[in-house]
């Protein structure tokens, strides 16, 4: 593409971004957005040839973008007949669910997936590459948009999974519709395609103020709220719940106005059941008409309907290969939870989970992570199965399921909030982390609160370093720590789990590409973040997650401690405030609970590392064991910096639960001072902005532990008293990002915008069931191998799921209305 046109909306686009302010880059944006829209990509030369607002390269997946291929033949391999019927069901079961979240992202998610789906099912990517390029494509541009749609199936929408951010192809509209409309899919059923191109092409290239991020009201789009809600009607409707005793987990609310300006709220719960009379008197007494503080609330149920029931159908034919009654009865529970729309069976099923000692297929599957809801109560579908290598002794003691919330992926950390996943067991690793579980008891004595804090008993978790085969969603995490059910973790216990598949592609680092270290650092950094990251995501999972006890009065009016001898450390007074009967860490601490949660868990990591008997069960002594924690502590900051691409100034916010708890961190050791964490602006040789980040190693003991220390206490005591007050002030104070001296974060942020790396996309494999055997089908590491494993995915029943999903979608448009008409209706 040649120079822009002196006066063409190219170049007033490249003028504003060359004298952007914070202040014009918006308006900046603006100008690119409406360029997009009217059809036009981003220049070929990219941001050197023109230069855009920093913020721009947010909202496209690069040409290059990272891709790679879960290895899990072996792990497959070893399953018995038996237990790869039983993954496989798992696995169709979570698929199915995932397409939920389309449905739980924006608006045009789930056309613009049933518009890809019908593309590529008439057609693979080098059967359509021919006709793009015939249709004037070059290849760059064709490749841009075979990047673009497996962005979209990875995840599972058209924002980020990890940012919630965004993108758009990186090709002029009016080419791409060229190629739709003139595509096989379009000459088989023209109609069709044409309407669904007609309902998502504007909002595929918008990029709107609003529209640019999930959120809330003026701050964004969620499709979790209709659009006319704002964080005032959340807070409302929260309330609403805990009156009623009702989870938000799997829920979504819908507001309508009626010509009084009273609102009416309907509260919608995830079930195949609708309306129809049930048997089922725990659900049906619910579902009814409600007056609450001068509002009308109804309770409805029947969301994702045809999407889960066929989850239920999985579920009960993977009922009959089940291993035990432990498993038989947590899928029934499920199956219930899902058909009825009960949280409260989920729970039952996700007792009987934790109870399932050591499968040798593991699985889990509901309305789990609440990262996405701006409001941070309600679950985004997941759903896995994991199997293990073979049935092991007592001794070998290899055998251990676990979930995590949080993945890590190369420094940068993800979170877990996917749909399904199938694994096995990785032994070598799964040993490590059970001599880890057997000292947990000994290790929470070291944390820095007192014992009144910690849980009354620890119960004894499984924790499996397994390898994925399936993981459906929006992203696929490195660990998980579930479930997340206040009540069951604090009395019944939870699963650990960590993927190392996931780590091994996490672990693959180009030096050239590691950016914001000292020269000296990066080889040190390269050869230990692996075996770092496994002793941090072990602490963060089982002794963060797994930490901490908070303080209940049941509805009887009973208390979990003992209100006359436990004293809050950092008053020292009595304890003042505590959760009431029904309140939740989710649903009291709402929009910072996750990453509050994520803070504290990281900080016990860190914390921990130091322990000489923790490095030892890792096989670390001497001076491969300093370097593990130096390399942890090291990522750990690097981190911090490189979470500021997840921050936005224009709306003072956090988009990623995980990177403002490193970014917090980071403040946190930062403060601390003595030089233990210097942040240096430099130029790189490239002539362009750099930073480089500095980790005195001599400080981290007497510097860095201490000020963690004072950090992790009051962490702890605020939210095991429920103080959100306290809570908010310390949190937020912390994650504010100013361009006060010496930092100057906000503009760090350009300068991370500037050398930010995309987050690579993951291949996952099929299974088919021919006859009774069960095959495993494989794809390349590449946009089009992703594609192709989604055109596979759904074989016999693809055109119904995309029918599904549009007409969902249709039956709900209404409640989101235009970018501007929204807007202004909220002014």
């Amino acid at each position: 593409m040649g120079e822009p046109e002196a006066g063409s909306e190219f170049a007033n686009g490249a003028a504003a971004a060359e004298e952007a302010t914070e202040v014009q880059r918006s308006k900046a944006m603006e100008v690119w957005g409406r360029v997009l829209a009217k059809g036009r990509a981003f220049p070929a030369g990219g941001l050197e040839l023109y230069p855009w607002p920093m913020a721009d390269t947010q909202y496209i997946l690069p040409n290059d973008i990272g891709v790679s291929s879960l290895d899990c033949r072996e792990a497959f391999r070893l399953l018995s007949p038996t237990e790869r019927l039983y993954a496989h069901h798992l696995s169709r079961a979570a698929w199915y669910g995932g397409l939920a979240v389309l449905l739980q992202t924006s608006p045009e998610a789930p056309y613009i997936y049933a518009l890809l789906s019908r593309l590529f099912r008439a057609q693979d990517p080098d059967q359509l590459r021919q006709h793009a390029l015939a249709e004037g494509l070059t290849e760059e541009e064709y490749q841009a948009f075979l990047v673009y749609a497996a962005g979209v199936y990875s995840n599972m929408g058209n924002y980020k999974s990890f940012g919630d951010t965004k993108f758009v192809p990186n090709l002029p509209k009016e080419k791409l519709e060229q190629v739709i409309l003139g595509s096989e899919a379009a000459q088989q059923h023209p109609e069709e395609v044409r309407g669904l191109w007609q309902t998502c092409g504007e909002l595929m290239f918008s990029l709107e103020p609003r529209l640019r991020h999930l959120g809330l009201g003026k701050e964004g789009i969620t499709t979790y709220f209709s659009g006319n809600c704002t964080m005032e009607d959340a807070k409302l409707a929260q309330d609403f719940l805990d009156s009623q005793n009702l989870s938000a987990y799997n829920t979504r609310l819908f507001k309508e106005v009626d010509g009084e300006g009273k609102p009416h709220y309907e509260v919608r719960l995830a079930s195949v059941l609708g309306s129809e009379p049930s048997l089922d008197s725990e659900m049906t007494s619910k579902l009814k008409s409600y007056e609450f503080r001068g509002s009308s609330f109804q309770v409805t149920r029947g969301d994702y309907a045809p999407i889960l029931q066929k989850v239920v159908e999985q579920l009960e034919k993977a009922k009959v290969y089940a291993a035990n009654s432990h498993q038989g009865q947590m899928l029934a529970q499920y199956i219930e939870s899902f058909t009825q729309g009960s949280i409260e069976a989920h729970k039952r099923g996700s007792r009987f989970w934790i109870q399932d000692k050591g499968p040798i297929v593991e699985s889990y599957i509901g309305f789990i992570e609440s990262y996405r809801d701006p409001f941070g109560s309600r679950g985004e579908f997941e759903g896995n199965s994991l199997g293990e290598e073979e049935p092991l002794d007592v001794e070998e003691s290899e055998h251990l399921p676990a979930k995590a919330r949080e993945i890590s992926l190369g420094g940068e950390h993800a979170a877990c909030w996917g749909s399904g996943f199938v694994a096995v067991v990785n032994k070598a690793m799964s040993a490590k982390f059970e001599r880890l579980v057997a000292s947990a008891e000994q290790l929470l004595k070291e944390l820095p609160w007192p014992p009144a804090f910690e849980k009354d008993k620890f119960l004894t978790p499984d924790f499996t370093s397994l390898d994925v085969l399936t993981f459906a969603g929006s992203g696929i995490p490195a660990g998980i720590n579930i479930p997340n059910y206040d009540d069951l973790r604090q009395t019944e216990g939870f699963k650990n789990v960590s993927l190392g598949n996931v780590l091994a592609v996490a672990y693959a680092t180009q030096r050239e590409k590691l950016t914001f270290l000292e020269e000296d650092d990066k080889d040190l950094y390269i050869l230990w973040k692996g075996p770092s990251f496994d002793v941090q995501v072990g602490l963060h999972e089982l002794l963060g997650h797994g930490s901490g006890k908070l303080f209940v009065q049941d509805e009887k009016g009973a208390f979990n401690f003992d209100q006359e001898t436990v004293i809050n450390p950092e008053t020292g007074e009595q304890i003042q405030s505590w959760y009431q009967s029904g309140e939740t860490w989710d649903s009291k601490f709402s929009t910072i609970a996750s990453s509050y949660e994520e803070c504290r868990a990281e900080s016990v990591g860190l914390y921990l590392c130091l322990h000489p008997e923790v490095l030892e069960i890792f096989g670390f002594e001497g001076a491969d064991a300093e370097d593990v924690i130096y390399v942890n502590w090291l990522n750990m900051v690097r981190a911090g910096l490189l979470a500021l691409e997840f921050y936005t100034p224009e709306a003072s916010n956090w988009r990623q639960a995980h990177m403002q708890a490193r970014f917090v961190i980071l403040r946190v050791l930062l403060e601390a001072g003595e030089g233990l964490v210097t942040i240096t602006p430099t130029t790189g040789s490239d002539g362009r902005p750099d930073a480089r980040v500095r980790l005195d190693r001599s400080k981290i003991r007497s510097v860095g532990k201490p000020a963690l220390e004072r950090f992790l206490r009051r962490l702890q005591v605020l939210k095991s008293t429920g103080d959100v007050a306290g809570g908010r002030a310390l949190y937020e104070g912390y994650a504010a990002v100013t361009d006060a001296p010496p930092e100057c974060f906000l503009t760090l942020r350009d300068t991370v915008l500037l050398r930010k790396e995309s987050r690579k996309l993951i291949v996952q494999p099929n299974t088919r069931l021919e006859d009774s055997d069960v095959q495993l089908l494989e794809y390349e590491a590449s946009a089009a191998g992703l594609i192709r494993s989604f055109s596979e995915r759904f074989p016999e029943d693809g055109p119904e799921l995309e029918e599904i999903l549009t007409q969902l979608a249709t039956a709900d448009a209404r409640f989101w209305k235009g970018p501007s008409e929204a807007l202004s209706g909220q002014a």
